[in-house]
């Protein structure tokens, strides 16, 4: 099983919804986002959030669409984002990868409290593979190990970096630009914008966190 939580950010950023309509694909929407999955014939499992960037008509459309009893309302103060209470309700259903829509684009704020939600110690430990996807971006965080990717046509270039004070140990194979045990330092633009030279190529590095984002020219 795998899960797409999708947020209500700008539409413009917003990936094809329906290019993740699998079998094994559970949609959950987050406040606005549920109106997204709705207008696109799609039928959220739950919907969650305080919904306060709804109309009251679009309120309607989501408790016809989705039903009462699958919509997770709450209240507007709170010590949780709509988001995070979204992901956290997936990690519970134990799926192989969440993938989050919808919530990049308009406000920074917003975006780097996801940034820094996928961080937290819970969904960092977690086997759960988290992306964080828009029409030219995905974005992941890894902890130490080694790990396999794949070339995307719609994703051409690779950029790593530290979340953390440093990255070490960090080495790349298959890619134009090889490395080998590199510190790799909080605040560098060193390996920005790297490149598969072949089918797979493989990142590793033993301690610290590390942001890889795959991105297009658009």
């Amino acid at each position: 099983m795998r899960i797409a939580v999708v947020a209500g950010g700008p539409e413009t950023e917003l990936v094809d919804l329906q290019t993740y309509a699998t079998e094994d694909m559970v949609f959950v929407g987050v406040d606005r986002g549920t109106i997204y999955l709705l207008e696109r014939g799609i039928t959220p499992k739950i919907a969650i959030g305080d919904f306060d960037s709804v109309t009251e008509a679009e309120w309607q459309m989501i408790e016809c669409g989705v039903g009462k009893e699958n919509i997770h309302r709450f209240p507007a103060e709170k010590d949780q984002t709509d988001l995070e209470l979204a992901i956290f309700w997936a990690m519970k259903q134990q799926p192989e990868t969440i993938f989050i829509l919808g919530a990049t684009g308009g406000r920074l704020d917003h975006f780097f409290g996801t940034i820094s939600l996928l961080m937290n110690k819970e969904i960092m430990s977690s086997r759960t593979k988290i992306e964080l996807v828009d029409k030219q971006n995905r974005v992941s965080l890894y902890g130490p190990g080694t790990y396999t990717v794949f070339v995307d046509i719609g994703k051409t270039y690779f950029s790593f970096f530290a979340i953390t004070n440093e990255v070490t140990n960090f080495t790349l194979k298959g890619f134009k630009y090889p490395l080998s045990n590199h510190t790799v330092r909080s605040g560098s633009t060193l390996y920005v914008s790297n490149e598969l030279d072949q089918e797979n190529g493989t990142f590793s590095f033993s301690s610290g966190i590390l942001m890889v984002i795959r991105s297009s020219d658009g």
